[in-house]
């Protein structure tokens, strides 16, 4: 099932600092993203809940890894809704310490 994507502000304005900042880490961001689109469970994205933080109505928040073992790795922050077949990006940040 494809998933159709949304971003909050916050989520939006990472997206576009970095590409503008770092071209790299941007490609791979927008990688990670087509593939929560297409399979939200898909393994290269580690995909796992997030205990710390809950969407606006309660809902679930999982993490996706941009990258691993990398110094101040990145991920995106996401939950599912707020409709059927949609996934709304929290946002866009280096892995919580």
């Amino acid at each position: 099932m494809a998933f159709k994507l949304s971003f909050t502000p916050e989520a939006r304005d990472v997206l576009r600092a970095l590409e503008k900042m770092d071209k790299p880490k941007h490609r791979k961001v927008l990688k990670t993203l087509g593939l929560i689109e297409s399979n939200p469970r898909h393994p290269g994205l580690c995909t796992h809940k997030f205990k710390s933080l809950s969407g606006p109505n309660g809902e679930d928040v999982f993490e996706a890894y941009v990258e691993q073992n990398a110094p101040s790795a990145w991920r995106v922050f996401w939950y599912y809704g707020p409709a059927r077949a949609k996934i709304r990006i929290l946002t866009i940040a280096r892995h919580p310490k």
